[in-house]
């Protein structure tokens, strides 16, 4: 295959998440149909400066050259309470300096100081950084306890407002207070992420763009964040509204053709003093520099585990087979953003109550059966990742509800709030819990 890429306009491509819209196809297919290659900027045409005066991009290439196919971390977010209220407290650097050793390398800080991250290591299996998760949300919530921390998750909490959270001490969330402010000080979000390695900087570029089309898809599975500031706010994800929609260089990019055009934008943004470092292109999908990963970033984080790892194991699955077909030559979509945008809304404020527009077929349906449809294009690598168990939550999630359902649900009967995220809190134990014993059974697993 010529793995110089184009952008084009299609009526018909044959794969079922291709509409008339634009895809990604080799320049010379293109050119033996009589079709001009489109870039949006030719390579090299913010490249002004030589790539070593670039030290965000050192090495970048080469890391994804060593990169092994489908290696998988994942990262989840945790609000650190006050077991008596509920409310969010300022205990991150205690728990920190005090956690045990084999626990501190995980742990990581996540701009405010009621917020901490745990990172599990790469893993060459799905099932092995599901069980490091499953065990380290356990691990993580002992060692609170044991400090008079109660720990739970969603996409934002419930009630705490945010001018009682202070930015943690670090030159990361320093600069970003600093340039962001207010922006930065109202994002009191909890999120989940995956890390994909992928090899070859070019194909991971690709396979990035391919994502931003079923982005939507994955945030409304994973809408968890209904409530915020004691009111149903009537957004399913109103984290996206207060870190996706706010942030700069933040929620779906623009598709890029590989990895030279990618480049090219870090180069400019790093010349013009817009980034001084690769984690301040917030992107919901974006290449990972120092990893050679691709990194989903749109889900709002999940109280319940079974329900985290069906969402992190359905986002592998597509990664997988928009890998699979690259390699096969076949078409990836790369369709506009203001299409993909509109799906996100839809995501943002009606989560799986809501519907999407069917790209290929210029017609909506429900969100439900978008997902389904997911399910059904990713079939064939199921197996071969070992996704089956975990896959299987879903359609449980679709016909029972997922976590902003169950939020409203629960608002609308007039549940008092405190006890509701205290019933978070003894879920987001539980559920670790609950997927261990499922992992323990599983012989695949």
């Amino acid at each position: 295959m010529d793995h110089e890429c184009v952008a084009r306009e299609s009526a018909a491509t044959g794969a079922a998440l291709l509409p008339a819209g634009v895809i990604l196809r080799c320049t010379k297919a293109v050119e033996s149909r009589g079709l001009a290659p489109v870039r949006a900027m030719p390579a090299g045409t913010l490249a002004a400066v030589p790539s070593s005066s670039h030290p965000i991009l050192d090495g970048v290439r080469e890391r994804f050259a060593a990169s092994t196919d489908f290696t998988v971390g994942m990262e989840e977010e945790y609000q650190l309470l006050d077991p008596a209220t509920m409310g969010l407290v300022q205990r991150f650097e205690d728990l920190m300096e005090t956690a045990p050793d084999d626990l501190r390398p995980r742990l990581a800080g996540e701009l405010i100081s009621s917020e901490i991250e745990f990172r599990t290591g790469p893993h060459a299996t799905f099932a092995g950084a599901a069980r490091e998760l499953a065990e380290g949300r356990r691990a993580l919530i002992e060692h609170a306890g044991s400090h008079g921390v109660a720990t739970a998750i969603s996409g934002c909490h419930p009630f705490s407002p945010w001018q009682e959270q202070h930015i943690i001490e670090t030159p990361h969330y320093e600069r970003v207070e600093g340039e962001l402010g207010y922006i930065a000080w109202i994002n009191n979000t909890w999120a989940q992420h995956l890390h994909v390695g992928l090899r070859d900087a070019d194909r991971a570029v690709r396979v990035c763009t391919a994502m931003r089309s079923v982005l939507p898809e994955i945030l409304a599975l994973s809408a968890n964040s209904a409530i915020y500031l004691g009111r149903l706010t009537r957004l399913h994800s109103t984290r996206t509204s207060l870190f996706t929609r706010s942030f700069p260089r933040c929620g779906i990019p623009d598709p890029l053709m590989d990895f030279d055009e990618y480049a090219d934008f870090v180069r400019l943004l790093e010349r013009t003093g817009s980034i001084v470092e690769s984690t301040q292109i917030w992107w919901s999908i974006r290449p990972h520099h120092a990893f050679g990963t691709i990194e989903v970033r749109i889900a709002d984080a999940q109280t319940e585990m079974g329900e985290a790892l069906a969402i992190l194991a359905l986002s592998l699955a597509l990664i997988a087979r928009f890998a699979d077909d690259h390699d096969a030559g076949l078409p990836l979509p790369a369709h506009p953003g203001r299409l993909i945008e509109e799906n996100l809304w839809r995501a943002q404020r009606h989560g799986l109550d809501g519907r999407m527009i069917d790209f290929a077929r210029g017609e909506e349906r429900s969100t439900a059966d978008a997902v389904r449809a997911l399910m059904e294009f990713t079939a064939p690598v199921h197996d071969r990742l070992g996704l089956g168990p975990f896959l299987a939550r879903i359609p449980v999630m679709l016909e029972e509800g997922n976590g902003a359902q169950r939020q409203a649900r629960a608002f609308a009967s007039g549940e008092d709030l405190v006890a509701l995220h205290a019933q978070a809190a003894e879920r987001t134990r539980r559920s670790a819990e609950e997927a261990l014993e499922l992992m323990g059974m599983e012989t695949n697993v």
